[in-house]
Parts: structure tokens; sequence; C-alpha cells
């Protein structure tokens, strides 16, 4: 299995999901698996909802269609030239433990495809949050390609037998990372959230996809805007107005929940905060937000914002903005776009 037949069998999985994602009629998806496990598969991203209510069938499409969005033909040949001195084809794959988050659907398939396509071997550890849906999609590739059996491995337990690991968490589990998995090749990931600079100039289609970046998956995302920065004297109302479309959000009793919370704790703290319904903005200097919150800021010199923002690299994800990702797209990373900034090809290329 070269790299050709990788990055062919990776477009192939990126058109089923995008099958899934549309619920299309599936014509390309039944040349890989049969209709009893098309219709197991809804099954599984209809009822995930009732196992994890962040999950909805909504969301859980939404991830999927993110991901279909990474995997065309084009990009993966892109991605892999990228890595000339890489060598795709390795005599002893190595064994890359990959410690997976839950925090929105299938949020650790970057990782899984970057072993795989590398030609290593991946140890996987799901996360109990996000358990139902990964053993269809390994059945899928599975389907695609018989041999990825032996080039993937999930345990129940702890990991063990491995030569590296890539491990996604909380600033808390890392610390645990730290303990049981430094003395091995690894990389390491804590919170992180995305931000948003508005200058003040955004046409109101962009705000629109602003509003997207913050109400994507809940806001549950490590690139979920979380935070935004406005110019001084800029009306607050210009957002708000944007953020209507989402109103349905509060409908959602977990995300209920939170908003009732916070809003009580910063009522009764006497917060500077603006509400609407369905979600809180608070003045404050902090990037990461409680959910159903957003933090703002005012600034009055754009370049010392841009120098603030670099000294905070390591809190913050993605920025959108006009010079940067563009409004409404932070959802949508192309395969070059490696989390907390660290590249996964190389840090694999250098075992």
């Amino acid at each position: 299995m070269n790299i050709k037949q990788r990055i062919s069998d990776f477009y192939d999985l990126g058109r089923v999901m995008n099958d899934f994602a549309t619920k299309d009629d599936c014509t390309f998806t039944i040349q890989i698996i049969d209709k009893f496990a098309i219709e197991e598969f809804d099954q599984a991203i209809d009822s995930s909802y009732h196992f994890n209510p962040w999950f909805t069938p909504i969301n859980i499409r939404k991830s999927m269609a993110g991901l279909a969005f990474m995997l065309s033909d084009e990009k993966l040949k892109d991605w892999t030239k990228m890595y000339p001195l890489l060598n795709f084809e390795p005599k002893k794959p190595k064994k890359v433990g990959i410690v997976m988050a839950g925090n929105i659907p299938l949020v650790g398939f970057h990782d899984l495809l970057s072993v795989l396509i590398s030609g290593n071997h991946a140890v996987v550890k799901l996360s109990s949050s996000d358990n139902r849906l990964w053993p269809h999609l390994f059945d899928i590739l599975y389907s695609i390609n018989p041999e990825y059996r032996n080039r993937i491995t999930v345990v129940e337990d702890k990991l063990k037998d491995f030569d590296a690991v890539i491990a996604t968490g909380s600033n808390n589990t890392a610390r645990y990372f730290d303990y049981y998995f430094g003395k091995y090749p690894n990389i390491i990931r804590k919170n992180r959230n995305g931000i948003a600079v508005i200058t003040g100039d955004e046409t109101v289609d962009e705000l629109k996809g602003l509003a997207n970046d913050i109400f994507s998956f809940f806001g549950l995302g490590c690139r979920s805007v979380s935070k935004i920065y406005v110019p001084e004297g800029y009306k607050l109302d210009n957002i708000f107005e944007q953020l209507y479309d989402h109103h349905d959000i509060i409908n959602h009793h977990k995300y209920a929940n939170n908003f009732d919370y916070n809003r009580t704790v910063m009522m009764l703290n006497q917060d500077d905060i603006l509400e609407n319904g369905f979600v809180i903005f608070k003045n404050a200097s902090e990037i990461a937000s409680p959910l159903a919150v957003v933090f703002y800021e005012r600034y009055s010199d754009l370049n010392k914002l841009k120098k603030e923002l670099g000294s905070r690299s390591e809190e913050i994800q993605c920025i959108v903005s006009s010079d940067n990702i563009p409004f409404g797209q932070s959802q949508k990373p192309e395969l070059w776009d490696y989390a907390d900034g660290v590249d996964t090809m190389t840090f694999l290329g250098d075992l």
C-alpha cells in the first residue's frame, strides 16, 4: 500500500463522508458498503444525541462535511508534496498512540489521517464522549482497503506498545499526559480557542459568518470564536443583529442550562454584560469564555493588538479577521492547518 494508494483511499473516504453529510442518495457510498451498513451508520448519527446530547445529527453531519471538504484528491496530493523529505514508505512503521478528544464529533480525524497517510500504525484510544461514530468510520475505511485493519488498533484501556504519542485534552489532562507520555516523542495539546478581530469595516455577510464561527458545535470546538476584539466606540449591536439567526440554539437543554447559570452568576456579580436571550457578551481580558458566553474587549491601536495577540499565541487556536481566516470559515481548516500550530507530519517524519 503506497502513498498513491493511501491518497486514493482517503479521497474515497471523503466522498463517502460527503454522502452522509449531505444525506445524498449515496450513489458512491453504495459502491463501498452495502445498504445495511449505510442504514446502521445513519442510525448511529441520529442516535448519538441520546448518549452525548452535544452530538446532534446536524452537528455530526456538519463535522463530516468539514472533513470531506479537506479530503479532495488535489488537497491530499498538495499536502503530501509539502514534505519531500518524509519517507512515506517506512520499512518499519512506527506505532503512534492517539488519545482523541471528544468535544466535537470526529475531532481526532486529522491525527488518524496523518499517522496513516505517513505510512505508520495508529494505536487509538477513543474518547468516551465520541465512541459511537468511529467504529462505523473504521469499517468504511476497511471496506475501501482491508489493509487498514493491520494499520489501526483500537484500545479500550490504557495505551501500550507504542513509539510516540499524540494526545489532545484540557489543560488539566495535559499534566497527566506529560506525566505518562513525557519519555516518548509526543505532541500534547491543551485548551485553545478561536478569536475574532473586528475593524468596523465588516459587511453584514461577514458578521453573519462570525455568528457561525461562534455558534457552530455550540461553541465547543477549539476553533470556535470565544473572544472578540472591537475598536473603541464600536457598537456591539452591529454584531448582535447578525446573531439572531441562531436564536433557536437556546432550545437545546444543555446549552440553555449553561446560559441560565452563567447569566445568573454574572448578574449576581454585577458584571458588565450584554445578553439577548441566547448568548451573553461580557467585557473581559480572558480569551477562553464559558459556554454560551462570548468575551469582548475594545482596542485603540490595531498594531498594538497584533503584538498582544502574538504574545498570547499559546492561548489562541485561530484568528478570524479580514487578514487571517475569513469570517464564517473557522470550522473549515485545511489539511495543513495544524492544531496548536504543531506540524504533525514533520513530527511523524522525525520519528
